[in-house]
């Protein structure tokens, strides 16, 4: 008799049987002596457990119309989540999250360093990560958490650990304060040989994943929440002229980040190393971030980029647009461009 089947082998078995042989839920449902509502939790299972990953691809002569100019405009790989007027920020997180994480598992290999800096989006991320058999991959804290209120390990240690967790990989956090008090204090710190092993680490990175920090968003991002910054540190940056931040490093909305105070106390990645990085991973959800997004890859800080469709054509008009006039932007590109015969184009109107 052969030997029973795990749970896990039949959704194996049926995972291929339906992707790879084309084979209908009631084929394999007789085929494995089961009811044809199991065969369906099986593949739901296959999707879950990482045994199959979809994806959808499509070619770079019917790529939508945004994805496109945001790829001519900035040089990034860019993935635009579809959303509707009717959603709410979190709803649209939500969203922007689920295929950030669809995106994300393919790109992640054996052998990876992956770089997570935590927040509010990359937390909501970590949630819908599906799992990826991996083997000598590590994930590794980008800044640390701690600050005035708590030590912040709760929080970023958590986001780090469902990384680690999706990807059967080893994780290494940063036990060390968001922001140090004084510049001096990070110089003597970054000698420690503790802390050194992380930052040695953190330079072999191969992916970092991120997301956009903003003090006006409608979700606002962690590090403005959190009780990690003063009311004069909010002042020096409005005073800098600070548009966002990356992993707690701050720039202006043209990418420049030289003279801002702050950055000299910050434990996240200088942005000059982020952009040796070979893949950079930016997500984004909220259209009150666009000054951030703008600065961030006015700086170069990524190659991928995903964000919701609202946001993105945002990103796309021209400045001083306002969000009701995109319709009128993206008609008058369609009769300079002829983007009306380009197969896959939809007309885009303001506010949609």
């Amino acid at each position: 008799m052969p030997a029973k089947r795990t749970k896990q082998q039949d959704a194996l078995r049926a995972a291929q049987m339906y992707y790879l042989q084309d084979q209908t839920m009631d084929a394999i449902a007789r085929e494995l002596r089961t009811s044809r509502s199991t065969v369906s939790r099986l593949l739901s299972t296959a999707r879950e457990t990482g045994l199959v990953q979809i994806q959808i691809k499509t070619p770079s002569d019917r790529a939508p119309e945004l994805e496109r100019l945001i790829r001519l405009r900035y040089g990034v790989e860019v993935h635009v989540v579809p959303i509707s007027d009717e959603l709410n920020e979190v709803e649209v997180l939500e969203r922007v999250s689920m295929q950030a994480a669809r995106t994300i598992g393919p790109l992640v290999d054996s052998n990876a360093v992956v770089g997570v800096a935590w927040g509010s989006t990359v937390s909501t991320v970590s949630r819908h990560l599906t799992r990826k058999v991996t083997h000598g991959t590590t994930i590794v804290q980008l800044n640390g958490a701690g600050n005035t209120q708590t030590s912040g390990i709760a929080y970023a240690s958590e986001i780090i650990r469902r990384f680690g967790t999706a990807y059967g990989a080893k994780v290494e956090q940063f036990p060390v304060p968001a922001f140090f008090d004084h510049a001096e204090t990070k110089t003597a710190m970054w000698h420690e040989r503790s802390v050194r092993r992380i930052l040695d680490l953190q330079d072999r990175m191969t992916i970092a994943i991120f997301g956009v920090g903003s003090i006006d968003a409608e979700i606002p991002s962690h590090v403005y929440t959190g009780g990690y910054l003063d009311a004069a540190d909010i002042e020096g940056l409005e005073a800098s002229g600070v548009a966002g931040d990356v992993a707690t490093v701050f720039f202006r909305s043209d990418g420049s980040d030289d003279g801002i105070a702050l950055n000299a106390r910050s434990s996240g990645p200088r942005l000059s190393s982020l952009r040796k990085v070979r893949r950079r991973i930016c997500v984004v959800s909220g259209q009150r971030k666009i000054k951030g997004l703008r600065g961030a890859l006015a700086a170069g800080l990524a190659t991928d980029l995903i964000l919701d469709e609202i946001t993105a054509r945002e990103l796309v008009a021209q400045h001083g647009h306002a969000p009701d006039a995109i319709g009128g932007f993206f008609n008058g590109l369609d009769k300079i461009q002829g983007l009306d015969d380009m197969p896959g184009h939809r007309t885009h109107s303001g506010g949609g």
